[in-house]
């Protein structure tokens, strides 16, 4: 998930007219504590609250299927969340009024599930969800290249997304710093012809969905001149666009669009800095 609530606040101060907002700029995560180092509690409590994400994410991916509704998907998430002993994150978090986000083809993020939403063969369907375990989130996104017939543009867009996000982690370890880490993303991307949407970051997360540090997925002097330490909590989310990087955000103050039309695909994982890496605490291969 992003910043919901720098979403909200820019879509606020855009409403009237059309009902469009154009977004410019990063959005740069404030959070009050500062960045936080978990202790072995912590990080084994975020761990199961990733589980349970990990879980639900995998059975999605299962269960996507054209004629389902996105309100479908969303009803299975907020049930298997809470049978497994957690709260869906993202369900009233600033006025969000689902358990996942589901963003369709040129649908950047946050698109608000619903039961009118049919998925049809051929979609590249992003579904982004978090959960809150004994006061702890984990958070992660997939992209879903849905039934027969999805363009090989698409599934090849999905799949340096993808690529993206883990060499990005590959430059995860302390000492390393977020820099390498958006440098890495940035230069995979361009490389395939892509563009790196900047109005959104990654960030820390913990007691709070959204904490410091902002991870952005490119190279920027706003990024926090930093080492990175064992025990900070990450989620790491490159957002690419087959065309433009710009975006703009729909009358329903939440689901971001490309302005050009064009495809976007996002991967995320939360993860763990360790003394020689990091760990994957969202991974869906258990």
């Amino acid at each position: 998930m992003n910043l919901f609530a720098d979403l909200l606040a820019s879509t606020a101060a855009g409403r009237g007219g059309s009902g469009l907002v154009t977004q410019s700029g990063p959005r740069i995560q404030k959070g009050r504590r500062g960045v936080e180092i978990k202790s072995v509690r912590e990080i084994e409590t975020m761990r199961q609250a990733s589980r349970i994400v990990a879980t639900v994410l995998r059975e999605i991916m299962e269960l996507a299927a054209p004629g389902l509704t996105t309100g479908d998907l969303d009803r299975h998430a907020e049930k298997r969340i809470r049978e497994m002993g957690a709260v869906p994150s993202f369900k009233g978090y600033h006025g969000f009024p689902a358990s996942i986000c589901a963003s369709i083809n040129d649908e950047v993020v946050h698109g608000i599930p619903s039961s009118k939403r049919v998925i049809r063969a051929g979609d590249l369907v992003k579904i982004d969800t978090g959960a809150c375990f004994d006061g702890y989130h984990g958070d992660s996104c997939v992209t879903i290249c849905v039934g027969e017939g999805v363009p090989e543009d698409a599934v090849t867009l999905s799949r340096v997304a993808q690529e993206a996000l883990m060499k990005g982690l590959a430059t995860v370890k302390a000492g390393s710093t977020l820099f390498e880490l958006a440098g890495a993303v940035q230069d995979h991307v361009e490389a395939h012809g892509y563009a790196v949407v900047e109005d959104y970051t990654g960030h820390g997360v913990g007691r709070n969905l959204h904490e410091e540090p902002s991870v952005f997925n490119y190279r920027t002097r706003d990024l926090p001149n930093m080492a990175l330490r064992p025990g900070m909590t990450l989620a790491v989310e490159p957002i690419l666009n087959a065309g433009s990087k710009a975006c703009r955000t729909l009358k329903d103050r939440w689901t971001v669009v490309t302005v050009d039309g064009s495809l976007s695909a996002q991967w995320e994982h939360t993860i763990v800095v360790t003394s020689d890496g990091c760990e994957i605490l969202t991974d869906r291969d258990f």
